[in-house]
């Protein structure tokens, strides 16, 4: 992060916008101060959208003068309910609210909301780092405030509450799930006293709804190193109560001598393996659940030592359980999600043998448009200690690849659709719908991903004819 002094300070915010808001603050004769994330971002030199302005007086007032000051171009919407408002203008969004204090009831996150001062405002801030302000008044712009220690947290790399976290989290639970995203997405530490009360308080998120905490959930996930979130979210015992099926994964067990690795951290090895090169948040879902199966499925024998049969196959089922309850879409990228996590291990247990073409055909045919993220999820999967095994696995997925690339290019088996329909079968033989149509397409399809014909017409239609023959059948 960066020192600033107040000159460098009014240097970056020495911008349209920030000076239509200190001569309207003036005029109006409040307080005007830059506050939160957007202040916070200044120091870590990160970019950032959101821009608040706490008014000590009326936000609403405020932010309708400054509508009429910028002038042609300016939308202003007010929410009196929350006694705040918005400023549109241009690319430029500006929320603006008066300053205030909160107090809570037990059993909800919504608070009890007086006017209040600056420090008011600023204590009720979830986080030191985000309890930061910039005075816009002309007399006094680009002045910092920090009563609570912000910037020195930021250079420590802490996240803190401003005022005690026992009370800050069970006043609004959500502020933990909150406290672990900010930590992930900045690669900081959860100060300790900070984390006990994580600990102490992780029952209150039950009170929270899904929508808000599938919301920081994804953020985490999105983040680029997820496995930071997931960790402190197992050791504060939040994520037990949140997602008990990815907490049970937190196990190693041994008999006999022999041990399985632990799952779960082998899980977030997988998912910060994906984040490297991929964005795709639904791709990280699935990397998170790859393995979801696995303690349903886990069996132990003296000869094989520990197995997971069927662990993808389990995991798949268990995906739309999951999504529901979260309430995470239960459209096509549930499916997709889904789909990634019962095919994992076909990559795997082909780059294990042989690469026939038959093997890659199918593999091909069932994933579809979504082949090269299922490639990227099962080389993110490799996470042996056995430099060796590692290297092994990775050569021969270099093989499984271009055997995709040059099957692709010469039998188009992607979104693989058979040159014989049923309907063209129903019509050859004078067919209803019926089993033995299906049966028939079935024989194609099987035909032409192993091989044993061209993905043609008139290659499949000497086939069908063939096998209705082999089944009774006749042109009519």
């Amino acid at each position: 992060m960066r020192f600033l002094n107040r000159d460098e300070i009014t240097s970056i915010i020495d911008a349209p916008i920030f000076r239509a808001i200190s001569r309207v603050a003036d005029m109006l004769e409040v307080e005007c101060y830059l506050i939160g994330g957007f202040v916070r971002d200044i120091f870590l030199e990160r970019k950032s959208k959101d821009i608040d302005v706490v008014v000590v007086g009326s936000g609403i007032e405020t932010a309708t003068a400054l509508c009429k000051e910028l002038g042609k171009g300016a939308k202003l919407s007010v929410f009196r309910n929350f006694g705040t408002a918005q400023i549109k203008w241009h690319n430029t969004e500006v929320e603006f609210v008066g300053a205030r204090r909160e107090s809570y009831n037990r059993d909800s996150r919504k608070p009890i909301v007086e006017n209040g001062t600056l420090n008011d405002d600023l204590e009720r801030r979830d986080f030191t780092i985000n309890a930061l302000g910039i005075c816009l008044n002309s007399n006094r712009f680009g002045e910092l405030i920090d009563p609570f220690g912000g910037l020195e947290d930021m250079e420590d790399h802490i996240v803190r509450t401003p005022l005690d976290p026992d009370i800050t989290f069970s006043d609004d639970p959500l502020r933990m799930m909150r406290c672990i995203r900010f930590a992930t997405q900045l690669n900081f530490k959860i100060e300790e006293e900070t984390f006990e009360a994580l600990i102490n308080n992780r029952e209150r998120i039950g009170i929270v709804s899904k929508e808000r905490i599938i919301t920081e959930l994804n953020k985490i996930i999105a983040s680029p190193i997820p496995s930071i979130g997931f960790a402190d979210l197992e050791r504060s015992g939040l994520l037990q109560l949140i997602m008990p099926e990815l907490a049970a994964l937190n196990t190693r067990e041994t008999r006999n001598g022999k041990s399985h690795k632990n799952i779960f951290y082998h899980t977030l090895e997988v998912v910060d393996n994906v984040a490297k090169r991929s964005d795709n948040l639904w791709l990280r879902w699935a990397a998170l659940l790859h393995d979801i199966g696995k303690p349903r499925s886990k069996d132990f024998s003296p000869q094989s030592g520990w197995t997971f049969h069927n662990h993808n196959y389990i995991g798949s089922k268990m995906v739309k359980g999951i999504f529901r309850r979260m309430k995470l879409p239960l459209d096509d990228r549930m499916k997709y999600v889904e789909k990634l996590v019962e095919l994992h291990m076909r990559p795997i247990a082909i780059s294990d043998d042989e690469v026939t073409d038959s093997a890659v055909r199918r593999l091909l045919f069932d994933a579809g448009n979504d082949i090269d993220d299922l490639m990227t999820l099962c080389e993110a999967d490799i996470t042996s200690r056995n430099e060796e095994k590692k290297k092994r696995f990775r050569d021969n997925f270099l093989l499984v690849r271009q055997k995709l690339i040059d099957l692709e290019e010469r039998d188009r088996i992607r979104n693989f659709q058979p040159p014989v329909d049923g309907a063209e079968i129903m019509e050859t033989f004078g067919l209803p719908p019926c089993a033995k149509v299906g049966a028939i397409k079935s024989a194609i399809k099987d035909a032409i991903l192993d091989g044993r014909i061209a993905n043609q017409h008139d290659a499949a239609y000497e086939f069908m004819l063939t096998k209705a023959r082999q089944m009774g059948l006749e042109k009519k």
